[in-house]
């Protein structure tokens, strides 16, 4: 177990860029080469990887697979979370959102109430605006972690809301009548509570779950209104 978390940690920290060299994985790890090659087979069989002669690839979708396989085979999650980079929370929802027909904005930032603000992913779909915060923590993923996380997000949710008809053009919603916002938290891994006040808390592999029952579920999650 120890062997192939090392592994995955390795993976995650040379494939960030592109393919890295198998070589360079069983060095990193400390590792045997032939070790190695059969536990890279074992990922590969279970799409985590793909193997070519003599490089591995991970996709950014991947990639969070490994991150997650690698907490739950046991690795420190801020050891996985410092080689997991931000970016690829954002860009999974992203991409997830525009494969299912949502004008994406991402970190898309606004001034309300003498106040800056500023909302990881925006996906809107009509009548739909999902304010999206990517958490990408480095302290672990607890209860009282989640209640902050959802509680900050409704409010920024809120806001945006009120702040809505006068950003109306910016995000790009005027042949708009109204809109539905609703504020959702992305993690890396499930946590203890899937809602926080109604919040819904998304692990990022089920983020297609999600957005499928969306539209059917909206107004029985935390949501505010905005009219144009």
């Amino acid at each position: 177990m120890a062997v192939e978390r090392n592994i995955l940690i390795s993976i995650l920290k040379l494939t960030k860029s592109g393919p890295a060299a198998k070589e360079l994985v069983a060095r990193d790890a400390n590792v045997p080469a032939q070790v190695t090659e059969e536990v890279l087979k074992k990922f590969r069989d279970a799409e985590l990887v793909k193997l070519k002669d003599r490089t591995i690839e991970a996709s950014s979708n991947q990639r969070a697979k490994i991150a997650i396989h690698a907490i739950k085979s046991g690795a420190d999650f801020e050891r996985v979370c410092r080689v997991l980079e931000w970016i690829e929370f954002e860009n999974l929802a992203a991409t997830a959102f525009e494969a299912n027909n949502f004008a994406v904005k991402r970190r898309f930032r606004f001034k309300w109430a003498q106040r800056r603000w500023e909302i990881d992913v925006l996906g809107c779909r009509e009548p739909l605006i999902a304010c999206v915060d990517c958490k990408h923590w480095s302290h672990g993923w607890r209860g009282s972690a989640i209640r902050k996380a959802a509680e900050a997000q409704a409010l920024r949710t809120k806001v945006l809301a009120e702040a809505l008809p006068s950003l109306q053009k910016e995000i790009g919603l005027i042949q708009w009548r109204q809109a539905t916002l609703i504020p959702v938290v992305l993690s890396l891994v499930p946590g203890p509570l899937k809602f926080y006040n109604k919040v819904p808390i998304v692990p990022i592999l089920q983020i297609q779950n999600f957005l499928n029952e969306l539209p059917a579920h909206a107004t029985a999650l935390a949501h505010f209104r905005a009219y144009f």
